[in-house]
């Protein structure tokens, strides 16, 4: 059996057509786990009255991705699932979608996990990503396929080096020897962390792009309109400088570390003169505030 986690946080349109994609599929015995950071009465009473076969656990507060979805883990597994699926509730899955992820992982004993190729939801031939590049010197991540129109290049299963929290597809046995997410990340680079944290067991990571799933992407993330310094909120720009530092500490050792630190004086720099020429200040003050965060925390 997989248990799906889908955690909302204030997007319950969103959330539904994720579910309502999610009852299409008829072939693999699974449960949905709606975790609702936040949770908002009226809006999740509705949400339970449309979907009345999944469980809800309702939230006072947000946990973020790391904490909503470690919940929603933690239950999945009382269920005695053989797979955990965590997925995100701005996207739209095809019928049947788990059946090709669930062959890739019978296929070999050493793969832990697998992500499906995912789509742009408002460019369906787009690719959104296609499995992650971790470059070691420099604690830097690439998203494979990103915004390139999909072609044949994109459809060979492969190895990665990190797969994306927005569709991973993990074994039950993984996560009881990995651990759960690391919840000082709260959202951002968790899913690289835990990718490198299962790497360093001996596991492989796979992509398996039969059947694409569509993301709408920034649902979270950015304001419906653009505000007094654009779209993107400025606590986004916290948590990317704060959590690739993390990222660095955790993952990093000898001459990569000392790259990966140079790098990421270069990155707060550069945002700096560019927030600072955009005259975006509460967006410097806070990158600045994720910047000293991110060593002064203790992991």
């Amino acid at each position: 059996m997989v248990a799906i986690i889908v955690v909302n946080w204030k997007n319950y349109d969103d959330t539904q057509d994720c579910l309502k994609s999610l009852h299409q599929t008829k072939n693999t015995d699974f449960s949905i786990i709606v975790v609702d950071n936040e949770s908002q009465k009226k809006p999740a009473e509705k949400l339970k009255s449309n979907f009345p076969s999944i469980t809800f656990l309702p939230q006072k507060k947000n946990l973020g991705f790391t904490g909503a979805n470690n919940i929603g883990i933690k239950y999945g597994l009382t269920l005695s699932a053989e797979y955990i699926m965590l997925l995100n509730n701005d996207t739209i899955a095809p019928r049947n979608f788990i059946d090709p992820l669930l062959m890739t992982l019978h296929s070999n004993p050493h793969i832990a996990a697998v992500q499906p190729k995912i789509m742009f939801h408002d460019k369906p031939d787009k690719i959104w990503n296609a499995g992650g590049i971790y470059y070691p010197l420099n604690a830097s991540t690439r998203t494979i396929g990103y915004n390139q129109t999909d072609t044949e290049k994109y459809n060979e299963s492969r190895y990665v080096d990190w797969i994306t929290g927005c569709c991973i597809l993990i074994k039950s046995e993984i996560i009881t020897e990995v651990g759960l997410l690391n919840e000082h990340f709260f959202a951002y680079y968790e899913d690289v962390d835990w990718s490198l944290r299962i790497q360093k067991l001996g596991y492989l990571l796979a992509y398996n792009p039969t059947l694409p799933i569509y993301h709408k992407i920034g649902a979270s993330s950015k304001n419906k309109k653009k505000m007094e310094e654009g779209f993107l909120s400025p606590f986004v720009h916290y948590l990317n400088i704060r959590n690739h530092i993390f990222l660095a500490r955790l993952h990093t050792r000898g001459i990569h570390a000392i790259n990966a630190h140079l790098c990421l004086l270069l990155k707060i720099i550069s945002y700096s003169v560019y927030f600072i020429l955009k005259r975006r200040r509460k967006k410097l003050k806070i990158s600045w505030k994720g910047f000293l965060e991110g060593y002064s925390t203790q992991l």
